[in-house]
């Protein structure tokens, strides 16, 4: 049979904190908290400090976890208008030194290989921005020069992205290339968060409803703006770690110029009621037969300007199939920062969606195939 997830679990508060034994909704749940400690921690390190700089250089590191879609997230923020080189690297490079500014997080306080690169910027006179564990080699490189955030809320890996863009935030704050107020930030993402409570039914619970739009497919995730883009790659990711679920992430624009767009127009004509649903079963573990999770569209959008308008002038067509994630309710056109403010909400309501997902396939038990998705076999 199609893979058919079970939505009234989503509809069951005890069912899911029964499923939740390890506190991961409580977890994401910190995310505004992480905003404001992190803003507190950057104030007594001395972040602002950096007031007045112009390095030569900003380079952001990416290590394993949330680092990399905060520093592809912010720099895309920033766009090509941003008035310094901005370098996003696995490791401090070799020409690292007193005219740059160096920003790394991590929830793994034994990275050695960050540690050498705390190391060496820090040797060599660069200012260095640390969010990290306050015990730990990567701390103890830094010990004494880095303006060291440590974390005051703790979550497991993979929920740490709002720290993790709040370490990039104060640094580019601080050296006036983007300004905004985590504090204010914190607030919207409380009041997301109430939004996607567990105790909310499905249909006044955004990420419940995400969830639900994208259970038993395989979604491609296609950002119609840079930031749009660098979230999607987000959304990839806590899809995968929370819910075992593989998608794609896209540029409209590439995955139109891919023929991305053939292939998803050709899925839909299964909606054609001669289409044959079993012309391409899969095998699954045990011999049983499964059918392949159906494409779903979903476009993400950040900047103020209309998605349709954006995906006809960079895909050359519109997608009338494909869902959009616009936040315009929540963050009006025309406010300040609008598309920072969108996309931190957007990640927020993805890593409830996942967690609902996974939540409700633990609750199902063994009916799931490699790829995570939830089959019922009846």
């Amino acid at each position: 049979m199609i893979a058919v997830l079970d939505d009234s679990l989503l509809a069951d508060p005890a069912a899911l904190a029964e499923a939740d034994a390890s506190g991961l909704l409580r977890s994401a749940a910190t995310a505004g908290a992480q905003l404001r400690s992190a803003a507190h921690a950057a104030e007594e390190a001395g972040v602002g400090q950096l007031a007045g700089s112009r390095p030569r250089a900003l380079v952001l590191i990416r290590r394993p976890g949330c680092s990399e879609h905060a520093a592809l997230l912010v720099n895309a923020l920033l766009g090509p208008e941003c008035p310094i080189p901005v370098v996003i690297s696995d490791a401090a490079p070799s020409w690292i030194g007193p005219l740059d500014v160096l920003v790394a997080h991590t929830s793994d306080s034994g990275d050695r290989e960050l540690a050498d690169s705390v190391g060496r910027a820090v040797h060599r006179g660069c200012e260095v921005v640390l969010s990290a564990p306050a015990e730990g080699p990567i701390a103890a490189a830094g010990a004494g020069s880095a303006r060291l955030l440590e974390p005051r809320v703790p979550v497991p890996p993979g929920l740490d992205f709002p720290r993790a863009m709040a370490a990039v935030l104060v640094t580019v704050a601080a050296l006036g290339l983007l300004r905004a107020d985590l504090n204010e930030l914190a607030g919207e993402l409380d009041g997301e968060l109430e939004r996607d409570h567990p105790s909310h039914e499905p249909f006044v619970n955004p990420a419940k409803a995400l969830a639900l739009r994208l259970a038993d497919h395989t979604p491609l995730l296609w950002g119609t703006d840079p930031a749009g883009v660098a979230l999607a790659g987000y959304a990839v990711a806590t899809l995968a770690g929370h819910a075992a679920i593989i998608a794609q992430a896209a540029d409209v624009a590439q995955a139109a110029r891919a023929g991305a767009l053939q292939r998803v127009l050709a899925e839909h004509r299964q909606e054609d009621i001669f289409h044959d649903p079993f012309d391409d079963p899969v095998e699954a573990s045990g011999g049983s037969t499964v059918l392949p999770a159906p494409a779903r569209v979903l476009l993400l959008a950040t900047e103020d300007t209309d998605p349709t308008a954006a995906v006809l002038r960079r895909a050359g067509r519109e997608w009338p199939t494909a869902d959009v994630l616009h936040l315009v309710e929540e963050v009006p056109p025309g406010g300040p920062h609008a598309a920072l403010r969108r996309a931190m909400l957007m990640a927020v309501r993805f890593d409830l969606a996942a967690l609902y997902l996974g939540l409700a396939g633990a609750v199902l038990g063994s009916d799931r195939d490699p790829a995570g998705h939830n089959y019922s076999l009846g």
